[in-house]
């Protein structure tokens, strides 16, 4: 079993979970097919269009550019970011307008701050690999890369029996992880932790003013603005 539980970034800090994305970049997005959640996606894609219209996103941990298309349905720019050449190469395959959408590898915990500053960012599904002692950090990361006034929204599960990969263990942290096999035959121990709203709203307390998150039955959303 590959261990992908530590800090994923352009340093090698995590080969594991690097790993783990560049062999599931195939077959990554059959976890939106899941029917139970389809009224749930179908809520959130419209919601992220609405709250970029107009603006310039930064995306970080795009992945396969899943939520790409939505995020830049209504937006000026999207600058979207992934650590891995195979997700990416999935990314660049989307439906966007190149003139405003660009695919670039890019570290989660210190994306580039172009000029002029996005003044919106995006993280779907990313938060939960972020190890606990390191929410901090990507937060701080996130917020220097953004104009004030920038709008956030990140997205993540919720942990559901019977529809999500159960917990296969809990560190001494705090952190949770699941086991997950791939169609490869390989099986990856992955972080994946499910905070509580007053976790989230308490980690970007410093720089917001203000915050909220909604959840659904299957996913979280948290949206704030920076000062």
């Amino acid at each position: 079993m590959t261990s992908a539980g530590s800090n994923p970034s352009n340093n090698g800090a995590d080969a594991g979970l690097r790993e783990y994305y560049a062999r599931r970049a195939a077959e990554y997005e059959k976890i939106y097919s899941k029917p139970e959640r389809q009224a749930n996606l179908a809520r959130m894609t419209d919601d992220v269009a609405d709250a970029f219209r107009g603006r310039s996103v930064l995306e970080v941990a795009c992945g396969t550019g899943w939520w790409t298309p939505h995020i830049a349905r209504h937006a000026q720019r999207v600058d979207a970011y992934d650590i891995n050449d195979e997700t990416l190469a999935i990314a660049r395959t989307k439906p966007v307008d190149p003139q405003r959408v660009r695919f670039a590898l890019g570290d989660a915990y210190a994306p580039p701050a172009r000029t002029p500053r996005n003044d919106a960012a995006f993280a779907g599904f990313w938060w939960s690999h972020i190890p606990k002692r390191d929410i901090a950090r990507f937060v701080h990361g996130l917020h220097a890369a953004l104009a004030p006034g920038a709008r956030v929204v990140i997205l993540d599960n919720r942990l559901v029996e019977g529809s999500s990969t159960p917990l296969s263990r809990t560190d001494g942290d705090g952190n949770t992880y699941q086991s997950r096999p791939l169609a490869d035959g390989s099986v990856h121990e992955v972080l994946k932790n499910f905070p509580e709203p007053a976790e989230l709203t308490a980690a970007v307390a410093a720089d917001a003013a203000s915050s909220e998150v909604r959840l659904l039955d299957y996913y979280w959303w948290l949206e704030y603005t920076l000062r």
